[in-house]
């Protein structure tokens, strides 16, 4: 699908399985970090929405203003981080080169890369928007 062209109907009516669909205070920003610091890739960025990849899964980026008449938006904290509560794990994704570039972005680290023992190296990233982003390696310990 190209995404760049797709009319937003047959985008919608494509989807399938769990969707993701965030709702962020200023989608530029949060294109500008999730590219620059996790790898992804942008499709249709404007003020109020972009399509987001990550080497299969796509997901939804959406202003607070397109929410205007759902329920949702009136459920976001005014007071940041409108995220807390909710991670996302990027497989197969190394934590060393990502948890660089969010420093080197100036992103807030909250757990450097670590073994964990349910099997996986990773560490977290919070976005300007307050979600965790956890990218992972399968563990190397026997652990």
């Amino acid at each position: 699908m190209d995404f760049e062209e797709v009319s937003a109907a047959d985008f919608g009516r494509s989807l399938e399985g769990i969707g993701i669909n965030l709702l962020v205070a200023d989608v530029r920003k949060s294109v500008e970090f999730l590219t620059t610091v996790l790898g992804m890739t942008a499709h249709r960025v404007s003020d109020d929405f972009a399509i987001m990849a990550y080497k299969l899964q796509v997901f939804q980026l959406h202003s607070d203003r397109t929410y205007g008449a759902h329920p949702l938006l009136s459920l976001v904290p005014e007071t940041p981080p409108r995220g807390a509560g909710v991670q996302f794990y990027l497989f197969n994704h190394d934590p060393h080169t990502a948890l660089q570039r969010a420093k080197d972005y100036g992103a807030t680290i909250i757990e450097p890369p670590r073994e964990k023992p349910h099997g996986l190296y990773e560490g977290t990233i919070l976005c300007p928007d307050g979600y965790a982003w956890s990218p992972s390696m399968p563990s190397t310990s026997k652990a």
